[in-house]
């Protein structure tokens, strides 16, 4: 079992959780690079935020051990939590109001070597 290298979260994320899983779970098990590749192709809004996550866990890998090889790194985990939901209020017919949610999401990825996994 390959052990993580490093990780980084992304919290407040606006957007609905459900949303960003579909992102996060076209880059689960992936190579970094492949990964990468496929957010920068993905038309999800979720996909450039989790991009910058992917890029700041490399970075955050690079800085933790300045030997570790980028293209070495496979994503093991990658995760999406509730965030906390924006209550509003929208106008509606006869003076009633509808209750409007803008909910947010926490985003997690965890890097680790890809080589000791075959």
């Amino acid at each position: 079992m390959a052990e993580i290298v490093s990780s980084a979260t992304v919290r407040h994320l606006r957007g609905s959780a459900q949303k960003a899983r579909l992102v996060v779970d076209l880059i689960r098990g992936k190579q970094v690079g492949e990964a990468q590749w496929v957010l920068a192709q993905a038309k999800k809004y979720a996909a450039d935020p989790i991009r910058k996550l992917l890029d700041s866990a490399v970075a955050n890998a690079i800085d933790k051990n300045p030997s570790v090889n980028p293209d070495d790194l496979m994503v093991k985990t990658a995760f999406v939590d509730e965030g906390f939901r924006m209550k509003r209020v929208r106008p509606a017919p006869m003076g009633r109001a509808y209750r409007v949610q803008k909910r947010t999401c926490h985003v997690t990825i965890q890097l680790a070597q890809a080589g000791g996994e075959e």
